[in-house]
Protein backbone atom coordinates (compact mmCIF):
# COMPACT_ATOMS: atom_id res chain seq x y z
CA UNK A 1 0.00 0.00 0.00
CA UNK A 2 1.25 3.50 -0.88
CA UNK A 3 2.52 5.82 1.85
CA UNK A 4 -0.28 7.60 3.68
CA UNK A 5 -0.31 11.29 2.75
CA UNK A 6 -3.72 12.56 3.78
CA UNK A 7 -6.91 11.94 5.70
CA UNK A 8 -10.32 12.57 4.16
CA UNK A 9 -13.34 12.87 6.45
CA UNK A 10 -16.63 12.60 4.56
CA UNK A 11 -20.36 12.61 5.19
CA UNK A 12 -23.54 12.13 3.15
CA UNK A 13 -26.96 13.66 3.54
CA UNK A 14 -29.66 11.34 2.20
CA UNK A 15 -33.29 11.29 1.21
CA UNK A 16 -35.31 10.96 4.39
CA UNK A 17 -38.86 10.82 5.68
CA UNK A 18 -40.41 11.24 9.09
CA UNK A 19 -42.06 7.86 8.64
CA UNK A 20 -38.75 6.20 7.75
CA UNK A 21 -37.46 4.75 4.49
CA UNK A 22 -35.68 1.65 3.29
CA UNK A 23 -31.94 2.32 3.29
CA UNK A 24 -31.69 1.35 -0.38
CA UNK A 25 -34.12 4.17 -1.21
CA UNK A 26 -32.30 6.80 0.85
CA UNK A 27 -30.20 8.08 -2.05
CA UNK A 28 -27.40 10.53 -1.31
CA UNK A 29 -28.40 14.14 -1.95
CA UNK A 30 -25.29 15.92 -0.69
CA UNK A 31 -21.66 14.96 -0.16
CA UNK A 32 -19.36 16.92 2.10
CA UNK A 33 -15.75 16.24 2.99
CA UNK A 34 -12.62 17.69 4.55
CA UNK A 35 -9.09 16.80 3.44
CA UNK A 36 -6.20 17.03 5.90
CA UNK A 37 -2.71 16.86 4.41
CA UNK A 38 -0.41 15.17 6.94
CA UNK A 39 2.82 16.83 5.84
CA UNK A 40 1.62 20.42 5.58
CA UNK A 41 -1.40 20.45 7.92
CA UNK A 42 -3.44 22.07 5.14
CA UNK A 43 -7.22 21.60 5.41
CA UNK A 44 -9.57 21.94 2.42
CA UNK A 45 -13.27 21.30 1.98
CA UNK A 46 -15.59 19.71 -0.57
CA UNK A 47 -19.37 20.29 -0.79
CA UNK A 48 -21.69 19.17 -3.60
CA UNK A 49 -25.40 18.56 -3.99
CA UNK A 50 -26.41 15.33 -5.73
CA UNK A 51 -29.45 14.91 -7.96
CA UNK A 52 -31.14 11.61 -6.96
CA UNK A 53 -32.87 9.27 -9.40
CA UNK A 54 -36.05 9.70 -7.36
CA UNK A 55 -37.21 13.13 -8.48
CA UNK A 56 -40.15 13.29 -6.06
CA UNK A 57 -40.29 16.51 -4.00
CA UNK A 58 -38.42 16.28 -0.73
CA UNK A 59 -40.56 15.66 2.33
CA UNK A 60 -41.08 18.60 4.66
CA UNK A 61 -39.19 16.59 7.30
CA UNK A 62 -36.18 16.17 5.00
CA UNK A 63 -36.15 19.83 3.95
CA UNK A 64 -36.28 20.98 7.56
CA UNK A 65 -33.68 18.46 8.78
CA UNK A 66 -31.08 18.99 6.05
CA UNK A 67 -31.79 22.55 4.91
CA UNK A 68 -31.78 21.25 1.33
CA UNK A 69 -34.36 22.56 -1.13
CA UNK A 70 -35.76 20.81 -4.22
CA UNK A 71 -34.19 23.53 -6.39
CA UNK A 72 -30.74 22.61 -4.99
CA UNK A 73 -31.16 19.10 -6.37
CA UNK A 74 -32.81 19.71 -9.73
CA UNK A 75 -29.81 21.70 -10.95
CA UNK A 76 -27.22 19.38 -9.34
CA UNK A 77 -25.15 16.67 -11.04
CA UNK A 78 -26.03 13.01 -10.52
CA UNK A 79 -24.12 10.66 -8.23
CA UNK A 80 -21.56 9.35 -10.77
CA UNK A 81 -20.54 12.87 -11.76
CA UNK A 82 -20.26 14.13 -8.18
CA UNK A 83 -18.29 11.06 -7.11
CA UNK A 84 -15.94 11.52 -10.08
CA UNK A 85 -15.40 15.15 -9.01
CA UNK A 86 -14.87 14.01 -5.42
CA UNK A 87 -12.16 11.52 -6.45
CA UNK A 88 -10.44 14.22 -8.51
CA UNK A 89 -10.49 16.49 -5.44
CA UNK A 90 -9.10 13.67 -3.27
CA UNK A 91 -6.21 13.35 -5.70
CA UNK A 92 -5.37 9.69 -5.14
CA UNK A 93 -7.15 6.90 -3.29
CA UNK A 94 -3.97 4.93 -2.56
CA UNK A 95 -2.38 7.70 -0.48
CA UNK A 96 -5.57 8.45 1.46
CA UNK A 97 -7.34 7.16 4.54
CA UNK A 98 -11.08 7.81 4.49
CA UNK A 99 -12.97 8.33 7.76
CA UNK A 100 -16.53 9.05 8.78
CA UNK A 101 -18.67 9.16 11.91
CA UNK A 102 -20.45 5.77 11.63
CA UNK A 103 -20.34 3.19 8.84
CA UNK A 104 -23.60 4.38 7.26
CA UNK A 105 -21.63 6.73 5.00
CA UNK A 106 -19.60 3.89 3.51
CA UNK A 107 -22.77 1.81 3.13
CA UNK A 108 -24.42 4.75 1.36
CA UNK A 109 -21.46 5.05 -0.99
CA UNK A 110 -21.58 1.34 -1.81
CA UNK A 111 -25.35 1.35 -2.33
CA UNK A 112 -25.36 4.37 -4.65
CA UNK A 113 -22.29 3.13 -6.51
CA UNK A 114 -24.10 -0.15 -7.18
CA UNK A 115 -27.27 1.71 -8.17
CA UNK A 116 -25.31 3.63 -10.79
CA UNK A 117 -23.08 0.69 -11.85
CA UNK A 118 -19.82 2.36 -10.89
CA UNK A 119 -16.66 0.21 -11.13
CA UNK A 120 -16.52 -2.23 -8.20
CA UNK A 121 -12.70 -2.08 -8.15
CA UNK A 122 -12.77 1.64 -7.33
CA UNK A 123 -15.22 1.16 -4.47
CA UNK A 124 -13.18 -1.77 -3.11
CA UNK A 125 -10.02 0.38 -3.06
CA UNK A 126 -11.96 3.05 -1.18
CA UNK A 127 -13.41 0.54 1.31
CA UNK A 128 -9.99 -0.97 2.06
CA UNK A 129 -8.82 2.46 3.18
CA UNK A 130 -11.93 3.30 5.17
CA UNK A 131 -12.10 3.71 8.97
CA UNK A 132 -15.25 4.08 11.06
CA UNK A 133 -13.82 6.65 13.46
CA UNK A 134 -16.94 6.68 15.62
CA UNK A 135 -16.33 2.98 16.37
CA UNK A 136 -12.71 3.66 17.33
CA UNK A 137 -13.68 6.59 19.54
CA UNK A 138 -16.44 4.55 21.18
CA UNK A 139 -14.13 1.61 21.90
CA UNK A 140 -11.22 3.73 23.16
CA UNK A 141 -12.93 6.61 24.94
CA UNK A 142 -16.71 6.85 25.03
CA UNK A 143 -18.06 3.33 25.86
CA UNK A 144 -21.35 4.04 24.03
CA UNK A 145 -21.56 5.56 20.54
CA UNK A 146 -21.85 9.35 20.98
CA UNK A 147 -23.08 11.97 18.57
CA UNK A 148 -20.55 14.33 17.02
CA UNK A 149 -21.78 17.05 19.37
CA UNK A 150 -21.32 14.90 22.47
CA UNK A 151 -17.86 13.75 21.40
CA UNK A 152 -16.84 17.38 20.91
CA UNK A 153 -18.24 18.25 24.34
CA UNK A 154 -15.93 15.69 25.96
CA UNK A 155 -13.08 18.01 24.96
CA UNK A 156 -14.92 21.23 25.82
CA UNK A 157 -15.54 21.97 22.13
CA UNK A 158 -18.67 23.17 20.37
CA UNK A 159 -19.94 22.23 16.92
CA UNK A 160 -18.75 24.64 14.24
CA UNK A 161 -21.01 25.36 11.28
CA UNK A 162 -24.51 24.34 10.26
CA UNK A 163 -26.05 21.13 11.67
CA UNK A 164 -26.73 18.43 9.05
CA UNK A 165 -24.41 20.15 6.60
CA UNK A 166 -22.15 17.27 5.51
CA UNK A 167 -19.00 19.34 5.07
CA UNK A 168 -19.37 20.75 8.58
CA UNK A 169 -20.19 17.29 9.94
CA UNK A 170 -16.98 16.06 8.31
CA UNK A 171 -15.00 19.02 9.64
CA UNK A 172 -16.22 18.47 13.19
CA UNK A 173 -15.39 14.77 12.94
CA UNK A 174 -11.88 15.89 11.94
CA UNK A 175 -11.76 18.13 15.04
CA UNK A 176 -12.65 15.16 17.26
CA UNK A 177 -9.92 13.14 15.55
CA UNK A 178 -7.39 15.91 16.21
CA UNK A 179 -8.35 16.11 19.88
CA UNK A 180 -8.27 12.32 20.24
CA UNK A 181 -4.77 12.15 18.74
CA UNK A 182 -3.25 15.28 20.27
CA UNK A 183 -4.89 15.53 23.70
CA UNK A 184 -3.83 12.05 24.77
CA UNK A 185 -3.98 12.62 28.53
CA UNK A 186 -7.40 14.25 28.22
CA UNK A 187 -8.59 11.30 26.14
CA UNK A 188 -7.43 8.88 28.85
CA UNK A 189 -9.35 10.90 31.44
CA UNK A 190 -12.47 10.78 29.24
CA UNK A 191 -12.03 7.01 28.96
CA UNK A 192 -11.75 6.62 32.75
CA UNK A 193 -14.86 8.74 33.31
CA UNK A 194 -16.94 6.84 30.77
CA UNK A 195 -15.79 3.28 31.45
CA UNK A 196 -14.97 3.18 35.17
CA UNK A 197 -16.06 6.18 37.22
CA UNK A 198 -19.22 6.90 35.18
CA UNK A 199 -21.50 9.08 37.34
CA UNK A 200 -18.84 9.67 40.00
CA UNK A 201 -16.34 12.49 39.81
CA UNK A 202 -12.80 11.65 38.82
CA UNK A 203 -10.46 11.57 41.81
CA UNK A 204 -7.51 13.95 42.05
CA UNK A 205 -4.84 13.19 39.44
CA UNK A 206 -2.27 12.14 42.03
CA UNK A 207 -4.47 9.35 43.44
CA UNK A 208 -6.12 8.02 40.26
CA UNK A 209 -3.80 4.99 40.00
CA UNK A 210 -4.40 4.18 43.67
CA UNK A 211 -8.18 4.43 43.31
CA UNK A 212 -8.20 2.36 40.12
CA UNK A 213 -6.43 -0.49 41.93
CA UNK A 214 -9.03 -0.34 44.70
CA UNK A 215 -11.92 -0.44 42.22
CA UNK A 216 -10.30 -3.28 40.26
CA UNK A 217 -9.79 -5.30 43.46
CA UNK A 218 -13.40 -4.68 44.50
CA UNK A 219 -14.70 -5.80 41.09
CA UNK A 220 -12.60 -8.97 41.21
CA UNK A 221 -13.71 -9.82 44.75
CA UNK A 222 -17.32 -9.49 43.65
CA UNK A 223 -16.52 -11.61 40.58
CA UNK A 224 -14.97 -14.41 42.67
CA UNK A 225 -17.93 -14.59 45.04
CA UNK A 226 -20.06 -16.16 42.28
CA UNK A 227 -17.24 -18.08 40.59
CA UNK A 228 -17.04 -21.88 40.90
CA UNK A 229 -14.34 -24.37 39.90
CA UNK A 230 -16.83 -26.19 37.68
CA UNK A 231 -19.53 -24.55 35.60
CA UNK A 232 -22.32 -26.21 33.65
CA UNK A 233 -21.87 -25.58 29.95
CA UNK A 234 -25.31 -24.04 29.65
CA UNK A 235 -24.12 -21.37 32.13
CA UNK A 236 -20.53 -21.15 30.88
CA UNK A 237 -21.21 -18.70 28.04
CA UNK A 238 -22.80 -16.28 30.52
CA UNK A 239 -19.60 -16.47 32.55
CA UNK A 240 -17.48 -15.83 29.44
CA UNK A 241 -19.56 -12.76 28.55
CA UNK A 242 -19.49 -11.45 32.12
CA UNK A 243 -15.70 -11.83 32.24
CA UNK A 244 -15.27 -10.18 28.84
CA UNK A 245 -17.41 -7.24 29.96
CA UNK A 246 -15.24 -6.82 33.07
CA UNK A 247 -12.06 -6.95 30.97
CA UNK A 248 -13.45 -4.35 28.54
CA UNK A 249 -14.03 -2.00 31.47
CA UNK A 250 -10.28 -1.83 32.08
CA UNK A 251 -8.45 -2.94 28.94
CA UNK A 252 -8.04 0.56 27.45
CA UNK A 253 -5.72 1.32 30.36
CA UNK A 254 -3.29 -1.21 28.88
CA UNK A 255 -2.84 1.03 25.82
CA UNK A 256 -1.51 3.67 28.24
CA UNK A 257 -1.34 6.22 25.43
CA UNK A 258 -0.52 9.01 27.87
CA UNK A 259 1.96 6.95 29.90
CA UNK A 260 0.05 7.98 33.04
CA UNK A 261 -0.89 4.54 34.39
CA UNK A 262 1.69 2.84 36.59
CA UNK A 263 3.22 -0.58 35.99
CA UNK A 264 1.55 -2.25 38.97
CA UNK A 265 -1.90 -1.26 37.71
CA UNK A 266 -1.27 -2.27 34.10
CA UNK A 267 0.19 -5.64 35.11
CA UNK A 268 -2.94 -6.41 37.16
CA UNK A 269 -5.21 -5.45 34.29
CA UNK A 270 -3.16 -7.60 31.93
CA UNK A 271 -3.82 -10.59 34.20
CA UNK A 272 -7.56 -9.89 33.95
CA UNK A 273 -7.51 -9.50 30.16
CA UNK A 274 -5.39 -12.64 29.73
CA UNK A 275 -7.79 -14.57 31.98
CA UNK A 276 -10.70 -13.41 29.83
CA UNK A 277 -9.06 -14.79 26.68
CA UNK A 278 -8.05 -18.03 28.42
CA UNK A 279 -11.58 -18.52 29.68
CA UNK A 280 -13.04 -18.07 26.20
CA UNK A 281 -10.46 -20.50 24.76
CA UNK A 282 -11.32 -23.02 27.48
CA UNK A 283 -15.02 -22.60 26.75
CA UNK A 284 -14.50 -23.22 23.03
CA UNK A 285 -12.35 -26.27 23.80
CA UNK A 286 -14.92 -27.77 26.19
CA UNK A 287 -17.69 -27.12 23.69
CA UNK A 288 -15.75 -28.84 20.89
CA UNK A 289 -15.67 -31.98 23.05
CA UNK A 290 -19.40 -31.60 23.84
CA UNK A 291 -18.56 -31.40 27.55
CA UNK A 292 -21.40 -30.86 29.99
CA UNK A 293 -19.19 -29.10 32.54
CA UNK A 294 -16.37 -26.57 32.10
CA UNK A 295 -13.54 -26.98 34.59
CA UNK A 296 -11.61 -23.87 35.67
CA UNK A 297 -8.16 -25.11 36.63
CA UNK A 298 -6.22 -23.54 39.51
CA UNK A 299 -3.41 -22.18 37.32
CA UNK A 300 -5.95 -20.12 35.38
CA UNK A 301 -7.44 -18.56 38.51
CA UNK A 302 -4.32 -18.05 40.62
CA UNK A 303 -3.09 -14.76 38.98
CA UNK A 304 -6.45 -13.09 39.55
CA UNK A 305 -6.70 -14.38 43.11
CA UNK A 306 -3.35 -12.72 43.91
CA UNK A 307 -4.78 -9.34 42.89
CA UNK A 308 -7.54 -9.77 45.48
CA UNK A 309 -5.14 -10.40 48.36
Amino acid sequence: MAELKQLVFFDFEMLCSKGGMLFEDMEAIRLGAVKYELETGKVTGFDRYIRPQDQSPLSAFCRELTGIKDSDLTKADDFPEVFKEFLYWVGGIKKTRFLSWSPSDLLRLKADAARHHLPEATIEKFAKRYVDFQAIFTKRAARTAPSVEKALAFYGLEFIGEPHHPMYDAYNTFRIYQAFEEQIFKTDLIMLQQFIFKESELPAIEIINHDLKKILKSDLLEFFVELKDAVRMKDAWKLVKKTRKLAEKYENILLNRSGFFDEELTSKIKELVDFSYELQFSYEEHRSYTSKIMILHEQMLKPLQKICV
